[in-house]
Parts: structure tokens; C-alpha cells; sequence
């Protein structure tokens, strides 16, 4: 495995908490931001942007910590059209391929550092930046057998 995913929630939502870390050279090879889920708050709100809260739940619209296979490339309706469906590797986000918690771009997530405003919030995905996703995509489609994600806090 050559590349890894890192997402940092203990960092606001506004900052750049998701990176792209390259095995091969021991660096970060780009970054961006990411969103988290909103609970029980209403949907693309910056309402938990310092504090979010994480579950494993059906329906608590939460994203699950944990250390993530990526797995299967689907179509998306959201940002580049891009998805990648995540099969979670421990208790903490063993329902995630049944809550459909998925890897994608989204417009509302911006390119740019926000803070001390937050990046909205939807059901639970990690959703990054369209040009984020691009360079992940690119990197996931190339990568020899499966790519790690690890969400943690």
C-alpha cells in the first residue's frame, strides 16, 4: 500500500483535517477539508463544526471512527459524480456499508480553509472538495489492492 487516508475530527471542521499521506516519500502529498455527520441536528448546518458527536447507530446520522477498507466505485449524485462504498474494519463503524456511510466529493465543501466557520454537515459521510476528490480518486484508481481510510479523533 502505497497511500492512506487520515481525517483528524478532533480538528474544527473548518481547518484541513483530511490528508493524503504517500508511504513512499513519508509526507503529505495534499489535504483539504472534510465534513462529518450532523446527529440530530438538520441536515448541511454547521451546528457541531468544533464538537461533533460520533456514532455507529442506524439513523444517528453520525460518522463512525474507525479504520476503513475502501472498497467498490460507484456512481454518486453528489460532487464529481464519484463514491466509494466503506467497509468498516472495527466495532466503532461495523454498520457503515449497511447505513450507506460512503466516501464522496460535495459542493458545499469548499477548497479553501473556512474557520472559524465549519463545512457543512450531512448524514455521516466523509465528504470532500470536488478537486480534493479528483486527486484521491485518481490515486485510489491506481493504488494495487485495497486503500485504507482512517477517521479518528
Amino acid at each position: 500500500m502505497r497511500y492512506c487516508f487520515l481525517v483528524d475530527m478532533s480538528l474544527p471542521s473548518g481547518v484541513k483535517r483530511f490528508v493524503i499521506w504517500d508511504f513512499a516519500k513519508k509526507q503529505i502529498l495534499a489535504s483539504g477539508l472534510v465534513s462529518h455527520g450532523c446527529g440530530q441536528m438538520p441536515w448541511s448546518g454547521m451546528w457541531s463544526k468544533d464538537k461533533p458527536v460520533f456514532s455507529n447507530a442506524d439513523g444517528s446520522h453520525c460518522t463512525p471512527l474507525g479504520k476503513y477498507r475502501i472498497d467498490g466505485r460507484a456512481y454518486s449524485n453528489w460532487g464529481i459524480h464519484v463514491k466509494y462504498y466503506l467497509a468498516g474494519l472495527e466495532s466503532t463503524n461495523s454498520n457503515a456499508l449497511k447505513r450507506q456511510v460512503v466516501f464522496h466529493s460535495w459542493e458545499a465543501v469548499s477548497e479553501e480553509e473556512v474557520y472559524p466557520n465549519g463545512t457543512p454537515e450531512g448524514w455521516g459521510c466523509p465528504a470532500i472538495s470536488n478537486n480534493t476528490m479528483k486527486i484521491a480518486d485518481a490515486l485510489i484508481r491506481k493504488q494495487k489492492g485495497h486503500m485504507l481510510i482512517w477517521i479518528y479523533s
